[in-house]
């Protein structure tokens, strides 16, 4: 099994900590905000990322927390389309977008190298 101890060891959970406050922060502007659907999606999508990391490590085999990685990588591929919208719409500008979009894209590397990592240690 994993060796971590707390969820809150895992570098990918820390990362989508960090990434899950920046879509908060980016969604909370007035026009992105108006967009009920989209700013709760979006924000569901990215807390789904440290909610799957963190039921993963509480699961009793590696395949098991392996299975969860597969789900938050999901939602990670969700914030970032979700993010295209949001640029589309003129809700988030292009920097922000880019620094959001690659901190789920360095999140989802880390979560499929973790759960390679998983699947090999049986």
């Amino acid at each position: 099994m994993a060796t971590f101890k707390r969820f809150e060891e895992i570098q990918a959970w820390q990362k989508a900590r960090l990434a899950t406050k920046r879509v908060y922060q980016v969604s909370k502007n007035c026009e992105f905000a108006k967009d009920y659907g989209l700013c709760n999606q979006i924000r569901r999508a990215s807390v789904s990322v440290m909610a799957n990391i963190a039921e993963g490590n509480g699961r009793r085999t590696n395949n098991d927390f392996a299975a969860f990685l597969n789900q938050a990588h999901g939602s990670a591929a969700e914030v970032q389309s979700h993010l295209y919208v949001a640029l589309d719409l003129g809700y988030i500008g292009q920097v922000d977008f880019d620094e959001v979009y690659n901190l789920f894209d360095e999140i989802s590397r880390m979560l499929m190298a973790l759960a390679q990592h998983l699947r090999n240690s049986q």
